[in-house]
């Protein structure tokens, strides 16, 4: 009787080599996808509390009483256990109740000119206090009601732009209701 030695089942070292490389290279591709994730995730952070700070430092300019001066001003702040620089530039705009204020902000050790947040605000007298109620005033010019009537009335007035009517001097506030006394019932 003869034995008949038959080939075994396997892999030969070639195969099991092209293998671990497929594998390493996917691996690669994934360690560099969680490594992209956390330095996205780190800049979002960053940059929302650069953000933050921005707007903490417009809204500290807008509540002060006295309008900002027409000057570049800038700071350091802590947050987040990290030191933050903000740049604020304060410039006139066209009207002359109302101030642009710009402000900027990156972290303390960044490159002077660099910028992670960026926030633009108004500070100004041409906004009515809260609590006001602003009537729009149309008045009745060239006798034609409205302050603009469009084509029609550049068309009647030699294609002139007509000016709007002047409006009330003050604002106008709502009425104040103060609660009345509850009146005694009939049935007690």
């Amino acid at each position: 009787m003869r034995q008949t030695i038959g080939k075994t089942a396997g892999f030969t070292l070639i195969e099991v080599l092209a293998a671990l490389i497929i594998v390493s290279l996917g691996m690669l591709g994934v360690i560099e996808a969680v490594s992209q994730t956390a330095r996205n995730s780190s800049y979002l952070r960053d940059k929302t509390i650069a953000h933050w700070i921005a707007m903490n430092r417009l809204a500290e300019v807008r509540l002060e009483p006295q309008a900002p001066k027409v000057d570049k001003s800038s700071d350091e702040v802590e947050m987040a256990d990290r030191r933050w620089r903000w740049t604020m530039e304060v410039t006139q705009s066209p009207l002359p109740s109302v101030r642009r204020i710009d402000i900027s902000v990156r972290p303390a050790e960044a490159k002077e000119d660099s910028s992670l947040a960026s926030v633009s605000g108004f500070y100004g007298s041409a906004i009515a206090p809260p609590g006001t109620i602003v009537l729009v005033w149309q008045g009745v010019q060239n006798g034609t009601p409205g302050a603009n009537q469009g084509d029609e009335d550049n068309q009647n007035n030699g294609g002139k732009k007509r000016q709007p009517a002047t409006p009330p001097a003050t604002p106008v506030t709502p009425p104040v209701e103060t609660p009345s006394e509850p009146t005694p019932d009939a049935s007690e």
